[in-house]
């Protein structure tokens, strides 16, 4: 994380139309490739493959997650093309030797919906973009929302107070005063999840919705964003990254998510005025 100036673009805001500070998270945003497209068919048992097609040159760091499948003939492109379904997805994977601050090479692989309206459209598209990466100037664009899924930062297993927050007991306990006082009734005779007991806390899958993306940085060389010295447990962004409004969950080198918002109800804002980002040292001393 870090800071920036920027105008405050809420109409509603006491400092509307004025220079802020407010806390910002850089999160870099290698390319994706596509290496292989799905057509899908519901039928009474769910949904089902009824057409798979693997494009041209994978990555060789995906041999590192699945065995090496081979090019798709043309024949298998020319079903594909023809194949009714109802959803169409494209396989997507990182790319973490591109990212310094991974320590892992292998990439993460998974499926990715294709929206639109007409199936034949969906289809076109998926097959347009097998075997090309994907930036992160598809997704969105600067000063629109989009929403993060994250596993947040594991704590392990923790007692009653720190995993609710619920009141010690009197001093003069004679038990447990970081304990909760009672289990519940007599009746009905078991414990109701409603009840805080002690138990895993943290590295639990969250959604964050409508983080607004101040700006897109394209080439971190020109445009820097990394501090003096490096980000703390991260090190220095070399690939396209993005600058969000306020925080996502997880620590520094955890997978990210993301998605086009599904709750927005704010408008997008077409110029962001950001006016600094801070690059000092985020050491301390």
């Amino acid at each position: 994380m870090s800071h920036a100036f920027m105008v405050d673009y809420r109409k509603r805001s006491t400092t509307a139309g004025q220079e802020v500070s407010v806390p910002v998270t850089i999160v870099e945003v290698p390319p994706m490739r596509a290496v292989a497209a799905r057509l899908y068919r519901r039928d009474p048992y769910g949904s089902r493959v009824v057409a798979e097609l693997w494009g041209a040159d994978p990555s060789t760091d995906l041999t590192r997650r699945i065995p090496a499948h081979p090019q798709g003939s043309p024949e298998a492109r020319e079903s594909f093309s023809h194949t009714v379904g109802d959803e169409v997805r494209l396989l997507v994977h990182t790319q973490p030797s591109l990212v310094d601050g991974v320590p892992s090479k292998t990439p993460d692989l998974f499926e990715v919906r294709v929206g639109g309206e007409k199936f034949e459209e969906r289809r076109s598209f998926a097959l347009e973009r097998l075997g090309k990466e994907l930036s992160v100037d598809q997704l969105t664009k600067e000063g629109e929302f989009v929403d993060v899924i994250a596993v947040t930062k594991g704590k392990g297993f923790q007692g009653h107070t720190k995993r609710w927050g619920v009141k010690l007991q009197p001093r003069k306990n004679s038990k447990h005063r970081r304990m909760i006082g009672t289990l519940g009734p007599h009746n009905p005779s078991f414990v109701s999840y409603r009840i805080p007991q002690a138990g895993q806390m943290g590295y639990h899958r969250r959604t964050i919705y409508n983080i607004r993306v101040l700006k897109i940085v394209k080439d971190p060389r020109t445009d820097p964003v990394t501090p003096a010295g490096g980000f703390l447990h991260y090190g220095e962004v070399r690939q396209p990254c993005l600058v969000l409004h306020g925080s996502v969950p997880g620590p520094a080198k955890r997978l990210l998510k993301f998605r086009l918002p599904m709750r927005s109800h704010v408008a997008s804002v077409e110029k962001v005025d950001l006016r600094y980002l801070s690059t000092r040292s985020k050491q301390s001393g």
